[in-house]
């Protein structure tokens, strides 16, 4: 286990991504991966407001409607640590103040609980005045209704306004980080986003950490993706340079007797400053990698590798 940031909550290096409950699986599929993630040690769910509005025939909220249902029926709310985003629901789009307040209060409800852990800012809004939302963010912690708050998808400049703000004002400071990055996506995390995230304890959790489902091996050609659900999300990584990081993953793989997937995040949890990747499954048979990358402990060899083959994809 280990803690994130500075908090008090302590987590098991993988985090299950909600992304696909209600899109790629169905409530039941849901439950399931949800059972064996917990039964596996699993302790920590990811999710956001907006999961899946993305899918023809959802309006939002579709995942933390599953999760809240799964809770409700194992009982088990005080063993689940639970992290959800806001600012990019159809109905509550941006970080005004009010609208934080009404998110929250929605994702509650879905979720089926009186409090969310770990609070993200999904996207910036550079519409609203920063100091605004990390007050909206603090009346929640205040209140008791939100343990911590956290930050996705944002600029360098704008986390350090952010943690500069938080300090000058007294509000909850943020305790995580939420990039995009993996062997083929580097560049938004690489470089200034990690300094700030180890110079000032952040728990960084990567979300696309197996690049979509490219990552594993599934897609080794464009004919493969043609027509799935993941092939809006997946196609942006396919190149030779990327291939050759699959094919780098499989060598491995193949002399482990473990999945690609287990290797990605083991390569992941190698990189500075990583808490816990971020991984979601589509079904049952996908969460047993997942679950035993964090002791899959890569050579120093095998991690020079992948990031050499990963060097040339930028």
């Amino acid at each position: 286990m280990v803690a994130i940031g500075t908090s008090d909550l302590d987590i098991f290096p993988l985090a299950l991504g909600g992304n696909t409950f209600g899109w790629t699986s169905d409530e039941d599929a849901s439950f399931d991966i949800l059972d064996a993630f917990t039964s596996g040690g699993g302790n920590f769910v990811d999710t956001a407001d907006s999961y899946s509005a993305f899918a023809d025939g959802n309006s939002g909220g579709e995942s933390e409607t599953i999760i809240g249902k799964w809770i409700s029926a194992r009982g088990n709310r005080d063993d689940v640590v639970l992290a959800t985003k806001v600012s990019q629901h159809p109905e509550f789009r941006g970080l005004a103040p009010d609208n934080i307040r009404a998110a929250a209060d929605a994702s509650l409800a879905r979720l089926q609980t009186d409090h969310i852990d770990v609070y993200y800012a999904h996207y910036d809004d550079d519409a609203t005045p920063l100091v605004e939302s990390l007050a909206a963010f603090d009346d929640l912690v205040r209140a008791g209704k939100v343990r911590h708050v956290a930050i996705s998808n944002y600029s360098p400049a704008r986390v350090r306004e952010w943690l500069s703000l938080a300090k000058d004002n007294g509000f909850a400071a943020p305790i995580a980080l939420q990039p995009h990055y993996n062997l083929v996506a580097r560049r938004d995390y690489e470089g200034e986003l990690q300094a700030l995230a180890v110079d000032n304890g952040l728990g960084v959790f990567p979300y696309f950490s197996l690049a979509a489902g490219f990552l594993t091996g599934k897609y080794r050609t464009r004919e493969d993706l043609a027509g799935t659900q993941r092939e809006r999300l997946t196609t942006g990584y396919f190149s030779d340079a990327g291939l050759a990081v699959v094919q780098g993953l499989q060598e491995i793989a193949d002399s482990r007797s473990a999945e690609l997937s287990s290797v990605a995040l083991a390569w992941l949890l190698a990189r500075p400053g990583i808490t816990a990747p971020i991984a979601s499954a589509n079904s049952l048979a996908q969460v047993p990698a997942l679950l035993d990358a964090p002791t899959l402990r890569l050579t120093s060899h095998e991690v020079d590798t992948l990031t050499g083959l990963s060097d040339a994809v930028a």
